[in-house]
């Protein structure tokens, strides 16, 4: 259970706010604050509030929600995912859009999740974060924060003009979903390389209409069951086959993902695929997606994963690793079929393999 409380209100001075916004803060390298050790840690958001005046004279009605114990990004697990989650299903008719302030390095995990949990989204749900605190000179902090809030109140004809889960970071909006963190020590840490940018900030913030994903117009699905009995294995040279047998029989193994060289080149080595099979035929799913940055798993182009759809092995496209995984968990826990989770996992549900 991971508990949360309101810490603070922002209300604007116009009788009728341009729109109403719902902050959900989880800690990360944004609020946090050099300890005794002169090690980073978080800290409460009251204290992030009061270094952002600007809040004050937005034409927003504001309302920030914090984690009563602020957590580092490296310790996220399906609850905070959860908890994230709730608060925006319990709160999602009275507000216009959310941002979620998260650390950066499991971002794009948990923003992917979100991206599964809500099917027919009409609303924005903005990640951001910072790669410097907020309290630091030359942060990041304040920019990603203050344009996460105007993309997720920007409307056009009275709807929202993003209504997507996504990342915003550096001048740059992303598809939740299609977004990776690929570097630590600079400030555009985050790439898409398999689908356009959303959106692109500058003096004006342009829009890139034509590639934001327009839901059918269908009530909202709310999902939370992810099944945490996954594992992803990245493929590396000499690979033994004692190493994929263990791993195969984890007790209690129900998906693989399996990071692949290349367009999802695999060893073809006759104990490998037939690793592969066994665990397949025991009803595990196992997914092959690219290890590059940007790759895209065509099963076949090369002889060495030409037997894999044989072996029940399912290509991922051009699915980004994170996506792969945090889709896994989501069908897995949310259906007992495993052959129904195999159909699912393959077909694009919210723009995160192109079709």
């Amino acid at each position: 259970m991971i508990n949360y409380q309101q810490v603070d209100v922002t209300t604007s001075r116009s009788t009728h706010p341009k729109a109403s916004l719902l902050i959900i803060y989880t800690g990360g390298t944004f609020g946090m604050a050099y300890g005794k050790s002169s090690t980073l840690i978080p800290f409460d958001f009251k204290h992030v509030i009061k270094k952002i005046p600007e809040l004050g004279s937005l034409d927003l009605k504001i309302t920030v929600f914090s984690f009563t114990l602020p957590i580092d990004s490296s310790n996220v697990h399906t609850n905070h995912w959860r908890a994230i989650g709730h608060i925006i299903m319990q709160n999602y008719e009275e507000y216009d859009g959310f941002v979620v302030l998260h650390g950066t390095d499991t971002m794009s995990y948990s923003a992917s999740a979100l991206s599964f949990m809500f099917q027919n989204l009409t609303k924005p749900i903005i990640f951001t974060g910072a790669q410097i605190p907020i309290g630091t000179p030359r942060s990041d902090a304040r920019d990603n924060f203050l344009t996460a809030i105007e993309i997720a109140s920007d409307k056009k004809d009275g709807q929202a003009i993003v209504p997507e889960v996504c990342v915003y970071f550096n001048h740059r909006l992303l598809r939740a979903n299609r977004s990776q963190k690929v570097r630590s020590s600079r400030f555009g840490a985050f790439e898409s390389e398999n689908y356009p940018d959303l959106a692109v900030s500058g003096v004006l913030i342009e829009y890139n209409t034509p590639e934001i994903l327009r839901q059918p117009d269908e009530e909202m699905i709310y999902s939370d069951s992810f099944d945490s009995n996954v594992v992803l294995f990245k493929l590396f040279p000499n690979i033994q086959q004692n190493m994929m047998e263990a791993l195969l029989n984890i007790n209690g193994l129900k998906g693989l993902v399996i990071e692949s060289y290349g367009s999802g080149n695999t060893p073809n080595y006759p104990w490998f695929l037939e690793c592969l099979e066994e665990a397949n035929n025991r009803g595990i799913v196992i997914l092959n997606v690219s290890q590059c940055i940007g790759g895209h798993v065509i099963h076949g182009r090369y002889e060495t994963s030409r037997k894999l759809s044989q072996s029940g092995v399912l290509s991922g496209s051009d699915m980004t690793t994170e996506a792969a995984i945090t889709k896994m968990m989501l069908l897995l826990g949310t259906y007992n079929d495993s052959e129904k989770v195999k159909r699912k996992l393959i077909l694009p549900t919210c723009g995160e393999i192109t079709p």
